[in-house]
């Protein structure tokens, strides 16, 4: 991949290099109170955990999800913060563990359902890139993300930030050491991961107007981040499934040229990914795909690594491949129309 100087590029290009060195600064940084905190909740276990997010932070608590149940056990779901700011309602939420995630921590419909949820029995735990938000003082414990300032609308680093913390944590609460060892080469790997060129797939990409974006199990959170960034910053029309889901309904229009872009893990989930890509192939799908390789797809390069953390990775190489797809399309990927860098819903 030719070489650029970071200073010549967007906001977006700029941030998202600094992934690798945001991870690692967020290691350094937070490594006791990860550990105390996880120590707290073996304690005292959650019954079950809740996630509370929007945007690109709800995509990383859809990860959280994913890890939490596989590695824990615990059933883990998503609120609706519209329960309590709009609606007024309490939910009981004794005895569970309320998983707030957010870049500025200033969304009003988040920072009033965190609050509710403490005042109805929640343990409330904020992973948050801006410490002195209402966000981080309204919860019990303010996890911080140590991304740094991100002011492109399009949030990438505080994006790997996040699920960098999350895999962090539930490393340590259920004392998986390969998860732990691994964690330990993230940095190093995010900045592989930067280098590696996906441009074949935004010339691909460049005259296209709709797409899917496939994952499944813990990617399925990447899938969903990368299906936003590509409405956001690229203007195209992108639906995030699972692998099972697309299999229903959806599979309808995936034929034909129909492009699908296919992230992949090496987990328990490969076998049925690789049965959606026959599946595609024989629609005659242009399928796009990272993670593993088939003759059939525009194949792009990935690295090996723990396959919980083999998502993270992806978004990485991904960020700036979108960047490149913003630009050629002829769009400021800093700058997506009618959108905010907070947004402050209620």
């Amino acid at each position: 991949m030719p070489q650029f100087s970071t200073e010549s590029r967007s906001l977006m290009f700029r941030e998202a290099a600094e992934g690798a060195a945001a991870v690692e600064r967020q290691f350094r940084a937070n490594h006791a109170a990860i550990a105390a905190l996880a120590a707290r909740l073996r304690e005292q276990p959650p019954r079950a955990v809740v996630t509370l997010a929007r945007g690109s932070s709800d995509n990383a608590a859809t990860y959280a999800k994913y890890l939490i149940e596989t590695k824990l056990g615990i059933l883990t779901s998503s609120a609706a913060p519209s329960v309590s700011s709009v609606y007024g309602s309490k939910a009981e939420m004794k005895d569970t563990l309320l998983i707030a995630t957010s870049q500025s921590g200033k969304s009003p419909d988040i920072v009033t359902a965190l609050k509710a949820a403490r005042r109805a029995g929640a343990f409330t735990v904020a992973f948050v890139n801006v410490l002195d938000s209402p966000l981080a003082a309204g919860a019990d414990i303010a996890v911080p993300l140590h991304a740094g300032p991100e002011k492109s609308v399009a949030a990438t680093k505080s994006y790997l930030a996040t699920v960098a913390a999350i895999a962090a944590l539930v490393a340590a609460w259920s004392r998986d050491d390969a998860l732990a060892d691994s964690l330990n080469g993230l940095p190093d790997l995010l900045a592989q991961a930067w280098e590696l060129d996906w441009s074949a797939a935004a010339a691909k990409l460049a005259k296209v107007r709709d797409l899917y974006v496939i994952g499944r199990g813990v990617g399925f959170g990447g899938a969903q981040e990368a299906a936003l960034k590509f409405k956001e910053t690229c203007g195209l029309h992108a639906e995030a499934f699972s692998a099972a889901e697309v299999r229903h309904g959806p599979m309808a229009l995936a034929q034909n040229g129909f492009p699908v872009f296919v992230l992949s893990q090496d987990d328990e989930t490969r076998p049925g990914m690789e049965e959606l890509v026959d599946a595609l192939a024989a629609n005659r799908a242009d399928i796009l795909l990272a993670g593993f390789e088939d003759a059939r797809a525009l194949n792009l390069p990935a690295l090996k690594a723990h396959p919980a953390l083999q998502p993270i990775l992806l978004l990485q190489s991904f960020y700036r491949m979108a960047e490149q797809l913003s630009r050629s399309r002829g769009m400021n990927p800093d700058r997506p129309p009618h959108l905010n860098k907070v947004t402050e819903t209620i």
